[in-house]
């Protein structure tokens, strides 16, 4: 876009162009019009004209001539401030263009469950962010349902959610399963053993995450169906703690497979949980609206971080 709003009062056929402005500026600057299309690559003659041109746009003279030299009028000196400033503003609008369009800057919001925001997602941004660099990351931590509603409502670009979920008013791609293991200290009475089953763990304390989550209910009902309930000695919220609490003696934590691996460390160990528990992960935005192409680029992402 060349022209300029048309200042109050100003006819709009004398609107004034980025051109003849960047001409004022570099004739100002050099004070002289060969000396300004030589910047320009620009001849004489032209900048002469486009010069002539603003100031019969502006209503008034910005330069008189002294013996060949342009030199500014009162008025041409009162003008160039904001003339900079014009000038500056969209300088920096064409570089900020120039930067998300290469991906160079730019906000990513996300939201998702704490355990995945803290196990996984460090991972997949830091990948990002070898890439584009110049990305920043806004990363929320909230429930599957509070998580949902912000994706929802675009209050973020977009998020992780622990299926099932109510899919109604959201755009969502599977992204990854994952099964189920005990975690628990090498010198625990069931570290022998490669598979581990409700009646093999029986009345074994267990550090279990907190009820009424969908998770916990299946596990609930995987001990059930052999006539049993899991002996609670610890709940929490979050797989770091649950392993922290398991390396320090308290009990067995039955936990997500994959949200697991950045807290696997001396002395915890990890064995195969029986029945199978699944957990399956997606990236969701709004159905809303098209999300955005530095979304989209992170979405990329994340389907190469789980080889899809």
């Amino acid at each position: 876009m060349d022209k300029l709003p048309t200042p109050p009062g100003l006819p709009p056929d004398k609107d004034v162009s980025f051109r003849a402005l960047r001409v004022f500026s570099e004739t100002m600057r050099t004070g002289s019009a060969t000396a300004a299309g030589k910047q320009l690559s620009m001849s004489q003659p032209a900048v002469s004209r486009l010069i002539a041109q603003l100031e019969t746009s502006v209503g008034f003279d910005l330069f008189y001539r002294d013996r060949g030299k342009l030199v500014p009028t009162a008025d041409g000196i009162k003008l160039i401030q904001e003339v900079e400033l014009t000038l500056s503003s969209l300088d920096r609008f064409n570089s900020l263009v120039r930067d998300i369009a290469g991906y160079s800057a730019g906000t990513i919001r996300i939201v998702a469950p704490p355990s995945f925001a803290e196990g996984i997602l460090p991972d997949i941004v830091s990948r990002f962010r070898e890439r584009f660099p110049g990305v920043e990351f806004s990363i929320d931590s909230r429930s599957v349902e509070t998580a949902r509603t912000m994706i929802a409502m675009r209050y973020v670009d977009c998020g992780f959610l622990k299926l099932p979920t109510d899919e109604s008013d959201l755009a969502v791609e599977r992204i990854v399963s994952s099964g189920s293991v005990c975690v628990m200290r090498e010198d625990h009475p069931l570290a022998s053993l490669d598979t581990i089953t409700p009646p093999d763990i029986g009345q074994h304390p267990l550090i279990l995450l907190g009820a009424g989550r969908h998770w916990r209910t299946q596990v609930d009902t995987s001990f059930a169906a052999f006539g049993l309930r899991p002996v609670v000695a610890v709940e929490t919220h979050t797989h770091g703690s649950a392993c922290a609490l398991a390396a320090h003696g308290n009990g067995m934590a039955i936990l997500n497979a994959l949200l697991v691996k950045p807290y696997l460390h001396n002395p915890l160990v990890t064995r195969a949980f029986a029945p199978p528990i699944l957990h399956e992960y997606a990236f969701a935005v709004s159905n809303v609206s098209r999300p955005s192409r530095l979304t989209l680029e992170f979405k990329n992402e994340v389907l190469r971080y789980f080889g899809m």
